[in-house]
């Protein structure tokens, strides 16, 4: 029977933000200890613990690993088949993980962060940082086979025993494990409710392993509980949180009978949007979230954009000068959302005057063009082919400042 050391990460407090960490110290080993230390060991923090806060996706967590890891500012550490991490649903197969530096940590947290939480990992990370501004940038991969100093079996135990029992307290409010919880047994060493550690094993559209789903009854049962006693105790919610709320126990109740549909997610979407104001358009989080979605979404639809685009001028070739109006030649040929988004953007939405409409809407077209890299009226070409011209020019006569290519296109829009 194959043996184990089963590992428990200490957890760095940073406020709000606790993140699990290790040491690194050399190519093929490492120390686990929750005390600091100076010197050559170099202090590394659990990716999925830093990106746990943000909006992005579990799945799409690695895409995001590997940009700040070309960086070196993080890192996917493999370990070896003899450790198993507490908490953590690691696959055995490969047992790696991906971790930060805490240059990589500040990076994320100036990045991904609101104001707020960067003042957070400011407080509670400036130290580290400050001791370890001469750490060489991180290696795409280490592998780990060694433990310096393992702590005894005992002391693991105690770690687990204590984790194990706030775990169970938190679920239960008097303060003893409720009899109907069952605590699931994990192949990967002694584990309890681990659904607020990250999955590693979590595969997109991959069913979860049998035990966990029979603590679901329980844990919904629980958290609708403790909902209904929060809410009976609140007396001062306004009529917009109770609508959002009522909204949002509405597409619950849905939910449990079927999926949530495009037009469901919509409603829930905009009720929490205009559940108050949420700040400055220059520094808000929630708009550059949304931004960020929509530029991907409005990104990957551009080679349907495009055979769209080419089948209509096949079908026009012999009139290409003759095009229909703006506003039909946009509703032809661009997604709706695109029109909205900019049509709300620039004031000429449904109730705008129709003259103020049909002269402006060339405008929108264009932006349609050059957004979509997809040419159609002759105002488009014309003004590309100038374009490109004179930046030619400005290459050609090596003008590289900056200044220079800014006088360029001044020139073009004069």
């Amino acid at each position: 029977m194959s043996t184990y050391t089963t590992i428990q990460l200490p957890c760095w407090d940073g406020g709000k933000l606790k993140v699990r960490f290790i040491y690194l110290s050399n190519r093929s080993s490492f120390k686990v200890t929750s005390c600091p230390i100076e010197g050559p060991m170099v202090p590394l923090f659990l990716g999925a613990d830093l990106f746990s806060n943000t909006d992005i996706r579990t799945e799409n967590h690695p895409r995001y690993h590997a940009k700040f890891a070309k960086k070196g500012l993080a890192t996917k550490l493999h370990f070896s088949s003899a450790f198993r991490f507490h908490g953590l649903r690691v696959p055995t197969a490969n047992n790696c993980m991906w971790f930060y530096s805490i240059q990589g940590v500040f990076r994320v947290a100036f990045e991904m962060y609101s104001k707020q939480e960067q003042l957070s990992v400011l407080d509670n990370f400036q130290e580290v940082w400050k001791s370890r501004l001469n750490d060489i940038p991180l290696k795409m991969n280490y592998n780990l086979s060694v433990q310096l100093d393992p702590p005894p079996p005992q002391i693991v135990v105690e770690m687990y025993d204590q984790d194990l029992k706030l775990k169970l307290m938190s679920r239960n409010p008097q303060g003893y494990p409720s009899q109907s919880v069952e605590i699931p047994e994990a192949d990967t060493g002694p584990s309890g409710d681990t659904s607020a550690d990250h999955d590693y094993c979590f595969l997109p559209n991959e069913s979860m392993p049998a035990q966990p789903v029979h603590l679901c009854p329980s844990i919904l049962s629980q958290k609708l509980q403790g909902l209904e006693e929060k809410l009976s105790s609140e007396k001062q919610l306004g009529t917009d949180q109770q609508e959002t709320i009522l909204l949002l126990l509405e597409s619950i109740e849905r939910c449990v009978s079927r999926p949530l549909e495009e037009r469901d997610v919509a409603d829930i979407v905009l009720a929490l949007l205009e559940a108050r104001k949420w700040g400055s358009v220059y520094s808000s989080h929630l708009l550059h979230s949304i931004g960020c979605w929509l530029g991907q979404q409005f990104h990957g639809a551009n080679s349907s954009i495009s055979q769209q685009v080419e089948g209509f001028k096949v079908r026009h070739i012999e009139r290409i000068t003759d095009l229909p109006p703006a506003e039909e030649l946009a509703s032809e040929l661009f997604p709706e959302a695109m029109r909205t988004l900019l049509l709300h953007w620039m004031g000429l939405s449904d109730d705008s005057t129709l003259w103020k409409r049909q002269s402006e809407y060339p405008i929108l077209l264009l932006i349609l063009e050059f957004a979509n890299h997809n040419l159609i009226t002759g105002v488009a070409h014309v003004l590309y082919s100038s374009l490109k011209v004179n930046l030619d020019l400005a290459n050609s006569k090596e003008l590289s400042t900056e200044e220079s290519k800014t006088t360029v296109v001044k020139k073009l829009l004069k």
